[in-house]
C-alpha cells in the first residue's frame, strides 16, 4: 500500500509518510492527524484475509448458488457439519465467600462422549434445524439431508448448498 512493505499503518507512519511525500510534503502531527482522520470517520481497523478457491468452475458454482438463493429461495437450503462438540468442564468466576476458589484438574474424566452437528438452514423460511450424531459420516448426512426432502415433500426440486467434505461425494447426496 503507498508502495510501502507494510500493510497496518499506525499514526506514526502515516504521519511520517505524510513528511516524506515528495510530490506534497504535509507535515502534521500525531495528534492533530488523529483528529483529522476521526472527524472524517476513518478509524483503526484490522486487516482481514481471505483465500480465493482454486476450483476451475468456481464462478459457475457461485452463479448457481446465488441464483438458488435469489430466485427460489423457498427451495433453497444450505447443510453443514459442526463439530466435535464435547461436554467439558470451563473455569468461570462469581462472587463468592473468601476462600480458595474449586480448582478444575487439567485432566479430567470424560463422562459424556462427543458428538456431531448436522445442520440445515432454509432460506426461504429462515428456520434452522438439525441432528446431532456420535459421528460424522456418509449415513447420517443422508438422513439429515432427507429432512430438508421432508421440509418440502411435493417433489419438486430443492437446491442444497453444501461445503466440499468428502462424504458429500457419496453417490446418494450427489445425485
Amino acid at each position: 500500500m503507498l508502495g510501502k512493505p507494510f500493510s497496518r499503518w499506525s499514526i506514526r507512519k502515516l504521519a511520517d509518510h505524510l513528511r516524506r511525500n515528495r510530490a506534497r510534503p504535509v507535515v502534521i502531527g500525531r495528534e492533530a492527524l488523529r483528529c483529522l482522520l476521526a472527524r472524517r470517520g476513518i478509524s483503526f481497523q484490522r486487516t482481514k484475509t481471505w483465500k480465493e478457491s482454486p476450483d476451475a468452475d468456481f464462478d459457475v458454482k457461485l452463479a448457481r448458488i446465488e441464483y438458488a438463493i435469489n430466485e427460489r429461495p423457498d427451495r433453497t437450503f444450505a447443510f453443514d457439519e459442526f463439530g466435535p462438540l464435547g461436554i467439558r468442564p470451563t473455569a468461570g468466576s462469581c462472587w463468592a465467600e473468601k476462600t480458595r476458589p474449586d480448582r478444575l484438574p487439567a485432566t479430567y474424566r470424560r463422562t459424556h462422549d462427543i458428538t456431531y452437528f448436522h445442520g440445515c438452514y432454509s432460506i426461504g423460511d429462515d428456520q434452522m434445524w438439525g441432528i446431532n450424531r456420535r459421528r460424522k459420516g456418509i449415513d447420517h448426512t443422508w438422513a439429515a439431508l432427507r429432512t430438508i426432502r421432508a421440509a418440502r415433500p411435493d417433489g419438486a426440486p430443492v437446491y442444497v448448498i453444501l461445503d466440499n467434505l468428502s462424504a458429500h461425494l457419496n453417490w446418494r447426496i450427489r445425485r
